[in-house]
């Protein structure tokens, strides 16, 4: 089946945050995979990262970004004057409020495609009309909607600034087998215990790998701990790098181990293997939708808290990735 025929393209978004906008990365691929020689625009309700930190990875893929369009905000959007005359042959909504839906539908495209009302508003709809659990399958199902492939496995690595890779491997040289290490999230609730990523990073070591530990901005303050415990780390992540430097680095590493959180997702966007650690959140929804991914699950040990999980079976998941 081909994708619908397309010169120019709108997408809709309610706005990103670094987060979200890495979790929606592999959705921004497929879209020029499928439309390749297209012109897609980006339309985003307010903020988007793709117009700003996350700029440098989409040049390739979205041609622009348009922030604050204010679309959907009230019913007065209804009868406001339109965002722009020029009409698209087709724009994608990837949020479900039925208000901002019919707001976009004045913009008068050739197709629009649409999940809200349960697909109702929709020109085109996928044969299994089903939610899928993870924000990323719900955006993939839009594009399947509209005829075009959603292979995760066959999407090529996003695209790094020169400058950050080579400062990347100033940072991290090469010639070692590098385990990362990534011990924090933005909610302490969803961290395994430091001393368990330390204790991991010890038996690493022990087997002839280098850790590296990934400390976010919030982590800083881990930084003297893990220099004690752990003199083997290398902590090549300073609290003002950029989110794409991380990435970089990422990419210099054999396997990481991550929380559920936006270093992980940067970690699996870069392309590298990574074992997921979950306990309060669900992987079917937040599990990074990447290829060489291994979910462990608190509750698979008996109890939702992240010190459930056992390092033995932490050791277990890094080591067959290692392999």
């Amino acid at each position: 089946m081909r994708p619908i025929p397309a010169d120019f393209i709108e997408v809709f978004a309610g706005r990103e945050l670094t987060g979200d906008g890495v979790m929606k990365l592999p959705f921004v691929q497929a879209l020029r995979s499928a439309w390749p020689r297209a012109r897609i625009v980006w339309l985003a309700g307010g903020k988007s990262v793709f117009a700003s930190t996350l700029r440098p990875l989409t040049l390739d893929l979205l041609d622009e970004v348009v922030e604050d369009t204010g679309l959907g905000g009230s019913w007065t959007d209804l009868v406001r004057p339109r965002l722009r005359e020029a009409r698209a042959d087709l724009l994608i909504d990837t949020q479900r409020q039925v208000r901002t839906s019919l707001a976009l539908m004045r913009l008068r495209p050739k197709i629009f495609v649409s999940a809200a009302a349960g697909w109702r508003l929709s020109a085109r709809a996928p044969a299994d009309r089903a939610k899928p659990p993870s924000m990323l399958g719900q955006m993939m199902r839009l594009i399947a909607a509209c005829g075009a492939e959603t292979d995760f496995s066959g999407l090529p690595p996003l695209k790094l600034p020169q400058a950050l890779e080579e400062e990347a491997a100033l940072r991290l040289p090469g010639g070692a087998v590098r385990v990362g290490l990534a011990p924090g999230a933005g909610d302490r609730r969803k961290c395994w215990p430091l001393e368990r990523f330390l204790g991991l990073g010890a038996c690493l070591a022990k087997r002839g790998a280098a850790p590296v530990v990934l400390l976010g901005p919030a982590e800083q303050e881990w930084a003297a701990t893990v220099a004690r415990a752990l003199p083997e780390a290398v902590l090549p992540v300073r609290a003002d790098d950029s989110p794409l430097l991380t990435m970089a680095l990422a990419r210099r590493l054999a396997v990481a181990v991550a929380n559920d959180s936006g270093i992980g997702h940067l970690i699996a966007a870069a392309g590298t293997r990574l074992v997921s650690l979950f306990g309060p959140t669900a992987p079917e929804k937040f599990a990074p939708q990447a290829p060489g991914v291994s979910v462990i699950r608190a509750q698979d040990f008996g109890a939702a808290a992240m010190s459930a999980i056992p390092e033995a079976a932490v050791l277990a998941a890094t080591a067959a990735l290692l392999r």
